[in-house]
């Protein structure tokens, strides 16, 4: 069995048509993932609204926008404000290499395919043009803007949650409303964040760094410009050995240390052990992010192709990508629970193969 997702490039300046198109494909099963995980016991949409006017208030007229396009109703105003959300879980290796004349960004997304927006979304929303990849219909895991501000995000390895909004809106703000290293690190210090996260970012300048921040508010700059899926505050990451993170987290120092160039960092993120191939238990890379701040650009890589896309010449298009083969023994892919299996990632729990392994198969 494989796995298979579509990415699609998609400019649209201001939200509009393409839009809501995707979101009349998306949210049917947001919805189902939104009450299923408890979301409509969290804030009021007056709640949501204000919170987004106190912490993100440049993003109050996109979100009015968004909400309207998606037809107006209290839940999806609530969704899209990402105010104290469900809680959700991710992977991801992130670094920047720097040289003189140079910086670049890189990250994987690791996770299940199904779970996978596969949007590459070029906007203007606020006026500022921006880049990225797309989680949750209008944050971002990922991008870049005209000023060369580039961002990324990796789970940062707990459950525990606090009142904040969902990091991909944070990191949407970021790129909309900042030019610089410094200018960022404002904002992911001042808006909070309802789940601990790691984010590194990087300017045309050539500055960069990581942080971590923590559940309900609080952001610490870390001294190495990596992240993977645990925190240096003494906690236990969830699913630590699953995810690999400490080996990834050290091959990353080590690859840094040696002097890796700029240009030859994502070559280290499309090999082990950073790329992760473990597709059918929901934990692979679906992409690796190159970004280029001083030149506006990113590159998606996958292990036959690579997708460079400019702020500036930013072309549309369409890439579908086939992922690696789940153990023999499962069932066949029609007979899985794909549903079942993001909400079992999503609430911290391993897929549980043997629930699809045919009878009369050993699988002890």
């Amino acid at each position: 069995m494989t796995h298979s997702l579509t990415f699609d490039a998609i400019s649209e300046a201001t939200p509009g048509p393409k839009w809501a198109a995707r979101w009349a494909r998306s949210w049917p099963a947001y919805e189902a993932w939104f009450t299923a995980r408890g979301g409509d016991n969290g804030p009021d949409r007056a709640a949501c609204e204000a919170a987004l006017k106190q912490h993100m208030p440049e993003l109050v007229p996109v979100h009015a926008k968004l909400t309207a396009l998606a037809g107006g109703s209290d839940r999806a105003a609530r969704f899209l404000s990402t105010w104290c959300p469900p809680s959700y879980l991710g992977g991801c290796s992130l670094a920047v290499a720097t040289s003189d004349d140079d910086i670049r960004l890189v990250r994987n997304y690791d996770l299940s395919p199904d779970l996978n927006e596969g949007l590459l979304l070029h906007s203007a929303w606020t006026g500022r043009r921006v880049m990225g990849m797309v989680e949750f219909l209008w944050g971002l895991s990922d991008g870049i803007n005209d000023a060369g501000l580039s961002i990324a995000l990796a789970y940062g390895g707990r459950q525990e949650t606090g009142r904040g909004f969902g990091i991909t809106t944070i990191l949407r703000y970021v790129l909309e409303t900042c030019e610089t290293v410094p200018q960022a690190l404002r904002v992911l210090q001042r808006v909070p964040s309802h789940m601990p996260y790691n984010v590194v970012v990087a300017d045309a300048s050539g500055a960069g760094a990581s942080v971590e921040m923590y559940a309900g508010g609080g952001a610490k700059v870390q001294p190495r410009l990596v992240a993977t899926n645990h925190q240096t505050d003494g906690s236990t990451p969830d699913r630590g050995s699953f995810t690999r993170t400490f080996e990834r987290s050290k091959h990353l120092v080590s690859v840094l240390s040696e002097g890796v160039t700029p240009s030859a960092l994502a070559s280290q993120f499309t090999q082990a052990p950073l790329k992760q191939d473990r597709y059918a238990e929901g934990f692979g890379t679906l992409f690796t992010a190159e970004y280029e701040p001083k030149r506006r650009k990113m590159t998606l890589h996958w292990d036959d192709e690579v997708w460079p896309q400019s702020i500036d010449a930013f072309e549309e298009g369409t890439r579908q990508v086939t992922y690696g083969s789940a153990p023999s023994s499962v069932a066949a892919e029609g007979d899985i629970d794909w549903a079942q299996i993001g909400l079992d990632y999503a609430a911290g729990r391993g897929v549980d193969w043997r629930r699809f392994v045919p009878a009369g198969v050993d699988v002890a």
